[in-house]
């Protein structure tokens, strides 16, 4: 608990994972963000720096989390001319939460190692609950001594912690998880939809689903606000067709075709093209009920 931890990127899992860490006796010296009204208030709720450069941040810290919105935000904090996290790094250990390409998440473990840095990427698949609680699943990709190093302070932020490998391939088990989640989402909308259409009882219809191989995890999370129409954000429509798409780049890379993921991706891109990307995954069911689009 000797580590003085900064945070970079305080939306609502930076900001619940600095919180928990805060309760659990660490100390938080500096977080940052481009909403500077957010972090100033998130810092004086926690009692520390609000850092308004880059380089403050990792000046003030031993470890920096970062938590942004996409593999070109990451590239901003970290490789950007001027200010930036690589600033007087040397002896400093990043690690990475959000959901990002594996290259970009290589790109910067080397970016990092050149200055005497070390990166770690810790893919999360939980939410904002689990993040304020302590109880992430994290997947960590990196150097495995570095992992070791930081495995205590991880292990007070998860409730099932794992490491995949070298750096990258965390991120590519996240894209794996994320493309399923997406897809089994996307295709809980349409049945749900279709059996809308044909005026069954939907309460029924969850019901049998959750008892036959229609059962997912989706279905426990997603079904009633779809059905209500209730979709405040936990998983953005947004971030799950960006999430898709790396599953995608993935895939490309790799020769392999996953026409399921690349209908997937279009439903959400569609969203997010009409201005819908801020409504939750479950949102994808304003697609596929009878009457709710145009």
């Amino acid at each position: 608990m000797s580590q003085k931890i900064g945070f970079v990127g305080i939306g609502r899992m930076g900001a619940n994972m600095a919180r928990n860490l805060k309760d659990r006796e660490y100390e938080i010296v500096a977080v940052n963000d481009v909403n500077k009204d957010a972090a100033a208030e998130l810092a004086g709720e926690l009692g520390c720096g609000h850092a308004e450069t880059l380089a403050a941040v990792t000046a003030a810290s031993d470890v920096i989390f970062t938590v942004v919105t996409n593999d070109d935000a990451m590239r901003a904090i970290f490789l950007a001319e001027g200010d930036n996290l690589l600033t007087d790094a040397g002896g400093k250990t990043f690690i990475n939460c959000a959901t990002l390409s594996p290259g970009i998440q290589k790109e910067i473990a080397d970016a990092a190692e050149a200055v005497g840095a070390n990166a770690l990427e810790g893919c999360m698949a939980s939410s904002i609950p689990q993040a304020r609680e302590g109880k992430l699943f994290l997947m960590v990709g990196g150097k495995e001594e570095v992992f070791e190093q930081q495995k205590p302070l991880l292990e007070q932020m998860s409730i099932n912690l794992k490491y995949i490998g070298e750096i990258g391939r965390a991120a590519q088990v996240k894209a794996l998880v994320n493309m399923v989640m997406n897809i089994n989402t996307a295709g809980l909308a349409e049945g749900l939809g279709l059996a809308d259409a044909l005026g069954l009882d939907l309460k029924m219809v969850c019901d049998v689903f959750s008892q036959t191989g229609a059962n997912s995890r989706v279905l426990e999370t997603d079904a009633e606000d779809m059905i209500d129409r209730d979709h405040e954000a936990w998983f953005s429509a947004e971030h799950a067709a960006k999430d898709s798409g790396i599953a995608a780049g993935i895939a490309k890379e790799a020769g392999v075709h996953l026409p399921l993921n690349d209908a997937t991706c279009a439903q959400f891109s569609k969203l997010v093209a009409e201005g819908k990307g801020d409504l939750d995954k479950s949102g994808v069911a304003e697609l596929t009920f009878k009457g709710r689009h145009p």
